[in-house]
């Protein structure tokens, strides 16, 4: 961690959102451990956020987790999202765990470890146009889609709908906010996050369109090259999976889960 305070207050977090103890319990690396850097872009609450000055979400109890099991501290190295596979690749982090979705064309670029989340392209909308998307591409005629930049949202739009008018945001909460102005028809994004902002701004007339619109699984990015540490990863999954205690972290932060 990146200091006993950030760790400390990690487990109150934790105790007070109600975390299963066991796997998401911290433990402090051996002495001349190399630390494990963990690039996230945390801007995508549930899965990997800033709460204060701290990186919480599904990422952070997982990535706190697998530095336990590797017996390495954990160091949070905070990356702009087009960034972040440039800066496994040159060295800078060990690890990307930042809500990445994995696609062929990154594939060609880092190993992903076996996935460990089902999420899907979905759109939070104006609660007068919540069936908006049906049929999809008539829907999209002369409507402007927020996105990220650079992400599997941002990439359906290019690929599919090349013509529909896009603008970027850095953050969910911007383009939550720029929906309910009518500076957008409608935010694209993953499942979690759409499924959180629709919880946050439900009560302001924003909700989720029902249809989902592509299938994707999220999985975390090492470098090519580190084989050892890909296996590791996997062995983590493994054994998080066959305890528990990686369905009761994704129900922590991910109610709708099913």
């Amino acid at each position: 961690m990146k200091s006993s305070k950030t760790l400390v207050s990690l487990l109150v977090a934790a105790f007070l959102l109600g975390a299963a103890p066991g796997l998401f319990a911290a433990e402090i690396a051996p002495a001349g451990r190399p630390a494990l850097r963990v690039g996230v872009t945390p801007n995508s609450p549930p899965m990997i956020f800033k709460s204060g000055k701290n990186i919480a979400g599904v990422e952070a109890d997982c990535a706190l987790a697998l530095g336990r099991a590797l017996g390495r501290e954990v160091q949070f190295v905070e990356v702009p999202w087009p960034e972040l596979i440039d800066a496994l690749n040159a060295g800078k982090i060990d690890i990307i765990m930042s809500s990445m979705s994995m696609t062929r064309p990154r594939q060609f670029r880092v190993a992903f470890s076996d996935p460990y989340l089902r999420v899907g392209q979905m759109a939070l909308v104006r609660a007068d146009e919540k069936y908006l998307i049906g049929p999809f591409a008539a829907s999209l005629n002369k409507r402007t889609v927020g996105v990220k930049k650079g992400t599997t949202g941002d990439l359906l739009m290019q690929q599919e709908f090349p013509t529909v008018k896009r603008k970027f945001y850095t953050s969910g909460e911007d383009a939550a906010k720029a929906l309910k102005k009518g500076k957008i028809d409608l935010f694209i994004n993953d499942s979690t996050m759409i499924w959180y902002l629709g919880g946050i701004y439900e009560s302001e007339g924003l909700v989720v369109s029902p249809q989902a619109l592509t299938d994707e699984v999220l999985a975390w990015a090492v470098n090519r090259s580190d084989v050892e540490l890909l296996a590791s990863v996997n062995g983590f999954l493994k054994n998080a999976r066959a305890s528990g205690e990686l369905d009761r972290v994704l129900h922590r932060w991910i109610p709708r889960l099913k």
